[in-house]
């Protein structure tokens, strides 16, 4: 059975938009070879942290939404670490309400872009 997971992580702010693409679609590829399925994708930009990290105050904000099989968690945490491109990240799995959230935020926003 697949579970619902949302990451979002934080790419360094020095790289280019063709190695942040290649960054995101990295993982979200990752995603996909394991039996994962992908539901929804944001890029939220180029954002100040709230502490330095690794001498850095800013980085590309990505949030993927996607669903796998719990054992493919740890695998993910394995090349997140390993890519040094990656500065923080988050790997979650949301309970029912925050599900329903989601789905009602990105119905809105398509709304808003139809609009």
């Amino acid at each position: 059975m697949l579970n619902q997971y949302e990451t979002v992580f934080i790419l360094t702010p020095v790289l280019s938009d063709i190695q942040m693409k290649e960054a995101v679609d990295r993982f979200k590829n990752l995603i996909l070879e394991s039996g994962g399925e992908m539901i929804n994708e944001e890029n939220w930009g180029l954002k100040q942290l709230a502490y330095p990290i690794q001498k850095k105050t800013t980085g590309f904000y990505q949030l993927l939404e996607f669903k796998s099989d719990p054992t493919f968690i740890k695998k993910l945490e394995v090349n997140f670490k390993r890519d040094e491109r990656v500065i923080r990240f988050l790997i979650f799995k949301p309970d029912k309400h925050a599900i329903l959230y989601s789905e009602k935020r990105r119905s809105n926003k398509k709304e808003a872009k139809e609009a």
